[in-house]
């Protein structure tokens, strides 16, 4: 009989023992699986959502930072306006290549002209936007007409309507970006054409008129030179440009990065912690299991069986149950976090998007691996103890 068989024999003979040390390895790799994907799906979500922008700095008017977080992070309606000649100020200030303004809208509240209450609404300049028209000619091959609208990944058309109606005009949705995890994806974005006819049409059809001054705006992108020092293009929008505050891309969310950077010292700890228990544990499981084998292993060991034929089918039964209950753990895991990402997001008030393929398979191999080595190194003493032992005391044992 080879090493895996007699491992496996052994697992089968010893049932209970098996399962306990399986549920336990279920237990440490789902946690840790379920810990790291958090954290990564909310790294991961930012980052998409950055990309979505395609913006190196955001200028908002001064006092509007947080609100533009917010905005952008979970998709709340925001009131921050500047005139729009400050579009002009910041295109001259040196090193900056592109600026396109954006108004931010919100439909009303508990308002039956609304189908959808409290939407963000983004209305971009389709003459410099850079962040929704690039989307645009690749999957429309055109820009928006008037009337017609693009929605984040969650935004859709209401069951019992044919189009999208805010403040008592309908607008036909003519495609849906791809997801970011961020508020993005509960965005409408529509150009000022639309938002000027929704306006118009809201004195006779809403129950509040939607003022829309194309004078104001609420932000402007800015897209930096490719040779350009994106930090001192912000310093000198700051330093030439009055009211306003200049926002670099891998700053923003800059609050919830420092909390998240938290959580994840919170979560490393802790799982630090458990993966000590848990490796003290098994290995006490496994000693307490090679104490009652004495006999066993002695008469192995009297028909022939050599001492690493002993060390290994012990440390093969570690690396079989560590194996078995980490896949186990991590499927678990991970599909129960696909299922449940939308309430754990909203629970935890964090973006998240589920990491992409690649990335889940290094983590699925990184789990699997840590299991591995954690179960195989909790086994590898009482292993050794029993295979070295004398075969005379082992007997009377």
């Amino acid at each position: 009989m080879n090493t895996m068989k007699l491992a496996l024999k052994n697992i089968s003979w010893n049932g209970f023992r098996s399962l306990v040390i399986l549920l336990g390895v279920v237990g440490v790799a789902g946690f840790l699986l379920s810990t790291t994907l958090i954290i990564k799906g909310a790294e991961y979500s930012l980052d998409a959502g950055l990309e979505r922008m395609g913006a190196d700095i955001l200028v908002v008017p001064a006092g509007g930072e947080h609100k533009l977080e917010t905005a952008l992070l979970m998709g709340k309606p925001i009131d921050i306006w500047m005139p729009r000649e400050n579009v002009e100020a910041v295109a001259a200030v040196p090193g900056v290549d592109a600026v396109s303004p954006q108004v931010y809208l919100a439909s009303l509240y508990g308002a039956a002209c609304c189908a959808v209450w409290e939407m963000f609404m983004v209305v971009y300049d389709p003459a410099t936007d850079f962040t929704v028209s690039p989307w645009l000619k690749e999957n429309l091959g055109r820009d928006l007409k008037k009337g017609e609208v693009v929605g984040g990944h969650y935004i859709s058309v209401p069951p019992e309507t044919d189009n999208i109606i805010l403040y008592g005009y309908g607008m036909d949705l003519v495609g849906n970006l791809t997801p970011t995890g961020t508020g993005l994806d509960q965005t409408l974005f529509m150009t000022m054409e639309t938002a000027i006819e929704m306006a118009n049409s809201s004195i006779t059809t809403a129950v509040q008129p939607l003022s829309v001054d194309p004078k104001r705006i609420s932000t402007i992108m800015v897209r930096t030179e490719s040779q350009a020092d994106v930090h001192k293009v912000a310093l000198d929008i700051l330093a030439q440009t009055r009211g306003m505050v200049p926002i670099e891309s891998p700053d923003l969310f800059g609050t919830f990065r420092a909390q998240m950077n938290g959580l994840l010292w919170g979560f490393f700890v802790i799982s630090l912690i458990i993966w000590t228990l848990s490796m003290f544990l098994i290995g006490l499981v496994f000693s307490m299991a090679a104490n009652e084998r004495k006999r066993e292993m002695a008469v192995l060991r009297a028909i022939g069986a050599t001492r690493g034929f002993i060390f290994k089918t012990l440390v093969s039964e570690a690396a079989v149950l560590a194996l078995a209950g980490s896949f186990i753990g991590i499927i678990i895991a991970a599909g129960g976090l696909y299922i449940l990402k939308d309430l754990i997001a909203g629970s935890l008030r964090m973006p998240f998007l589920f990491p992409s393929v690649p990335t889940f398979i290094g983590m699925f191999s990184a789990g699997i691996g840590l299991a591995l080595v954690t179960v195989t190194l909790a086994a590898f003493i009482p292993a050794f103890r029993l295979s070295r032992q004398e075969l005379a005391i082992a007997m009377r044992a």
